[in-house]
């Protein structure tokens, strides 16, 4: 049964109505506090549940919540204030921590919010373990935890643990790669005002780095607002304006990172999984049969991969379905364009710190990031978010099917279509790549007019 609550990202939503209103969010602490009390995850006597959080205004009162459910089923929940996702996942299996929880919209403006809970091996809980705690969560035995939990509202909003936080600092400082040294070189970091904002820079200033820090200055409301990974355009003048070597935009939980090289050049996540790609090559230290993209990365990516004798294999827009195929695969590099990038011999989710670690470490040892993506062709694409009103399979809409099926005879190995439903937003997402921008436009149109006419909001 499709699960109603959790998407491709946990639950989120607008703070304070469903299903972020109070009442829910207790229900989502018990359930979680019960499923780990039923399976035996416990890790000692009392399950505990460390809780990380972004920075928008709403956080505290969520962690609150979750914080009276858990406390209702016998759990402890443990603040770790402002901390980046990955922190979380980051220090949950390292840590014994039963589970986490991370309140945080991601890349979502500030009136937006999210729960993602992650399992004790630091990774999303699977759809089947989801679902099981969202049937908990919708029955009416889950109300018992309303009132019966108690919670200091002081710690859940403090900074939480230094020591948790430093922690997890110096396991990324144990990323860099053997050989680079990062003393000296000036790195421009936009921090989104979100989770990163004043781990980024400690973790860079620490590595010797000489740190130009921006939008670094979070108000509760400003997280992603005109900065970070979806408008890195600051970072970009700012690392020309600094003579930086590297610029690094993280996003509001500092999950995913995007780069300017010294000359002002955006790189995304296809640029970084060739540059780290060919690196690990290199070393030997690159598994499985291929690197693990998605159907969002270009394919510019494919053919230079493919000119190193590398081979890209696509899976489902998502970090979880990016980690899923890894994981069947033996692979140990793959990512999404957005930035996303898992390398999981040293983490277990994506982690935009982690990221820029090794990047800023590439750039030390083989040289300016201009010089390791310059024949990184980029194909035109165009990406179209249709509001819809609801979600049929796409097969069903036959007129969606029939431009579908043209595009696709007619564009061939010179260009691909995607069309897909956003896991989070009421949205269907039109993504055409070609060699020529005109055909881009062109397929882009017909199929979000298309899509309009069948279920257009």
């Amino acid at each position: 049964m499709a699960k109603q609550l959790f998407g491709t990202d946990g639950i989120r939503g607008v703070p304070g109505t469903y299903p972020l209103d109070n009442e829910t969010l207790e229900r989502v602490g018990f359930a979680l506090g019960q499923y780990l009390l039923a399976h035996g995850l416990t890790n000692g006597a009392q399950a505990r549940v460390l809780i990380g959080r972004d920075t928008r205004e709403s956080g505290p009162h969520i962690a609150a919540q979750i914080a009276l459910g858990l406390g209702a089923s016998g759990a402890e929940a443990v603040p770790a204030g402002v901390l980046t996702t990955p922190g979380v996942a980051w220090l949950v299996s390292r840590e014994g921590f039963s589970a986490g929880v991370v309140i945080s919209a991601s890349h979502n403006p500030y009136q937006d919010n999210g729960v993602k809970l992650i399992s004790a091996s630091g990774m999303k809980f699977p759809d089947a373990v989801e679902a099981e705690i969202e049937s908990v969560i919708l029955s009416s035995k889950s109300a018992a935890s309303r009132g019966h939990g108690t919670v200091n509202r002081a710690e859940i909003d403090h900074h939480g643990d230094a020591k948790l936080h430093q922690d997890y600092l110096a396991g990324l400082r144990e990323a860099v790669l053997p050989g680079a040294k990062l003393a000296g070189m000036k790195v421009v970091l936009d921090c989104a005002n979100g989770a990163a904002s004043e781990l980024g820079p400690q973790l860079f200033r620490s590595l010797g780095a000489k740190v130009i820090a921006i939008h670094n200055t979070p108000d509760g409301r400003n997280i992603n607002k005109e900065c970070g990974s979806l408008h890195p355009e600051s970072m970009q003048e700012a690392v020309l304006e600094a003579g930086a070597a590297l610029g690094v935009a993280f996003d509001g939980d500092a999950d995913r990172a995007i780069f300017a090289t010294a000359s002002g050049v955006l790189v995304n996540g296809d640029g970084v999984l060739l540059a780290a790609g060919r690196y690990m090559k290199s070393k030997g230290k690159l598994k499985g049969a291929a690197i693990v993209g998605t159907t969002m990365a270009n394919l510019g990516l494919e053919r230079a991969l493919e000119s190193s004798g590398l081979r890209l294999t696509r899976t489902d827009v998502g970090d979880r379905y990016v980690l899923e195929e890894m994981r069947r695969d033996g692979a140990n590099l793959g990512g999404e364009q957005s930035g996303h990038i898992l390398f999981l011999d040293d983490a277990t989710t994506g982690d935009g710190m982690l990221t820029a670690v090794k990047m800023a470490s590439l750039v030390s040892i083989a040289g300016p990031l201009d010089s390791l993506v310059a024949d990184l062709k980029i194909f035109p694409q165009k990406i179209v978010n249709v509001p819809v009103r609801s979600k049929p399979p796409l097969e069903s809409l036959p007129e969606v099917v029939r431009e579908l099926k043209e595009a696709e005879g007619v564009l061939g190995r010179s260009g691909r279509v995607v069309l897909r439903y956003s896991g989070t937003e009421g949205l269907a997402r039109v993504m055409v790549e070609a060699e020529r921008e005109q055909d881009v436009l062109r397929w882009t149109e017909r199929l979000a007019s298309a899509l309009r006419s069948a279920i257009g909001a």
